[in-house]
């Protein structure tokens, strides 16, 4: 029920009783009974704390009725699975408990089931550091050789999520979240809006496929708009999307009825209509070409750290684009991982579901052949897909990341309760909607605190992790350090289910590992189309 609606029928409903009593004792016990529910719904509409009980006064506390009765046996089921859980109940409970500065400590041990297959751990030290001495702020240097304007990037920032998918609101919390706790938010490749910006905090500019905010009036990259934009303090890192986790080779969608005049006028384009951002880049169309326009790019932002987002699809086509970058002696900044258990608010289920190689492979892979070609070095690596928890984050350090990227982490700090309505602007948190009544539910001052508070603890948790692990920094967890239980009598460490290449062995034909050996046939410098 809408707040307007509320007041309406509250009043009503006062007025009448109230009328009615005057001439029937039952109509005063009526009023007895609704009062309180009146009270209720005032009280409900007046706090700030929860979106749904604000947008939805009385009926909205059923929501946390039903949580907190949800069988446990459901609880099982969704935990023991896995690879297969979209995110479990434990997960959710750590991550508000998180924003919200509850403890987030559980009873009675291990609530997952350490004899399935898929389980995983990281192993302790006998000898665990001080947690006290280490750094609980570490941060990542991404920039080159060729870079002027290194930065200075927190393990865990927000993943890509543009204006249109995201409420002003929330773009506003995240954004105030990441100034406080000094972390970078992703624009997503929607553009940079007012809300991106009025905060202050650190963004990483995404450019996608329909050039949003680096285009002509055709939807064609245009080197002057983007060297405006590029040029704005607040940015500190410029991202190309070549693809999405949630829904590679399948481009961007935005639902008509959330492309408001605001949106449309910062994306440059037609309002009330679905724009779809081709799921190709018409900028370059080879490697060689992809590697040129990261150096342009660097060019015309002035030295700022440029890089590119891929979810790895074929494996052939990221060793043609390492071998570009060898040929050229030209490297980005930092390529950011996409997995293909990543989110999104709207893609056919076929692609959320079955295209895309997962985050965890694709790290390893990735890792593996920057250090084949001996450019390792040269590049960080940011993993995205399915960020939650510092084990997660510790999880894909120890395949290749130095950095991380969440956006249902953050999502859910600021109030998400996976309602499922992403695409219809019904969004009953304010999260994922551009309608002015929903949207007023989510209170920026509150939930700019929780996101912060997300972000601090979970690094928090990084550390403690690192310190039992025996390890001083995060960047010296290694394969080694995690096991999986591959079938119900067989544990493996990440070393031996992702073994790490020798640096520079794919540069000599006689050095590359079997595994490789086809696929470097068929990848080529010159084109995407992957040799036979």
């Amino acid at each position: 029920m809408k707040r307007p609606v509320f007041y309406a029928c509250s009043v009503l409903a006062v007025v009448t009783v109230l009328t009615l009593s005057y001439f029937s004792i039952h109509a005063l016990y009526l009023f007895i009974l609704i009062g309180p529910l009146i009270g209720i719904g005032i009280q409900d509409v007046l706090q700030d704390r929860q979106s749904i009980r604000r947008n939805f006064p009385v009926l909205g506390r059923l929501r946390y009725v039903f949580e907190d009765l949800r069988p446990k046996i459901q609880q099982y089921f969704v935990e023991s699975n896995i690879d297969g859980a979209p995110i479990s109940r434990n997960e959710r409970s750590v991550i508000y408990q998180r924003a919200k500065k509850q403890t987030d400590t559980i009873p009675f041990g291990t609530q997952l089931n350490v004899y399935a297959e898929g389980y995983e751990w990281m192993a302790h030290s006998i000898v665990p550091k001080d947690v006290q001495t280490l750094d609980h702020n570490p941060r990542v240097r991404v920039g080159g050789q060729e870079c002027l304007q290194p930065y200075a990037m927190s393990i865990l920032n927000i993943s890509a999520m543009s204006f249109g998918s995201l409420s002003q609101n929330a773009l506003l919390a995240l954004n105030a979240g990441a100034k406080i706790g000094g972390f970078a938010h992703n624009t997503g490749e929607g553009g940079i809006s007012p809300y991106h910006l009025q905060p202050g905090g650190d963004l990483v500019w995404q450019i996608g496929t329909g050039y949003f905010g680096a285009r002509d009036e055709n939807g064609n990259f245009c080197d002057e708009t983007f060297k405006q934009n590029a040029a704005h303090p607040h940015v500190k890192m410029i991202e190309i999307k070549l693809s999405q986790g949630a829904k590679p080779g399948h481009g961007g969608i935005l639902p008509a009825q959330k492309n408001t005049p605001e949106i449309a006028a910062i994306r440059r384009v037609k309002v009330g209509t679905t724009v779809l951002s081709p799921p190709y880049h018409s900028a370059f169309d080879t490697p060689l070409g992809l590697i040129q326009f990261v150096k342009r790019l660097r060019n015309l932002s002035g030295g700022k750290p440029i890089g590119f987002k891929l979810c790895i699809g074929r494996k052939g086509e990221f060793l043609s684009i390492c071998k570009a970058m060898v040929q050229l002696n030209t490297y980005p900044d930092f390529i950011t991982i996409d997995g293909g258990e990543g989110g999104t608010g709207a893609a056919p289920p076929e692609f959320t579901n079955s295209v895309g190689m997962p985050m965890l492979d694709a790290l390893a892979f990735a890792d593996n052949a920057l250090r084949g070609f001996g450019i390792r070095k040269e590049i960080k690596l940011i993993g995205a897909g399915k960020i939650l928890t510092g084990f997660h984050l510790v999880r894909a350090m120890a395949l290749g990341a130095d950095a991380c990227n969440s956006a249902r982490g953050m999502m859910m700090a600021l109030g998400c309760i996976q309602a499922l309505e992403c695409h219809k602007n019904t969004c009953p948190s304010g999260v994922a909607t551009q309608d002015p009544y929903y949207m007023k539910g989510l209170v920026v001052e509150d939930k700019t605190q929780r996101v912060a508070n997300y972000h601090k603890h979970t690094v928090e948790s990084v550390i403690e992790l690192i310190s039992a692990a025996g390890l001083d920094s995060p960047e010296k967890i290694n394969r080694t350090h995690l096991y999986r239980r591959v079938f119900m009598n067989q544990i493996k460490s990440y070393e031996e289910i992702f073994p790490t290449l020798a640096d520079g062995c794919l540069l000599n034909e006689a050095d590359i590992p079997l595994d490789y050996a086809a696929y470097m046939k068929r990848a080529s410098a010159e084109s995407f189309e992957l040799t036979v």
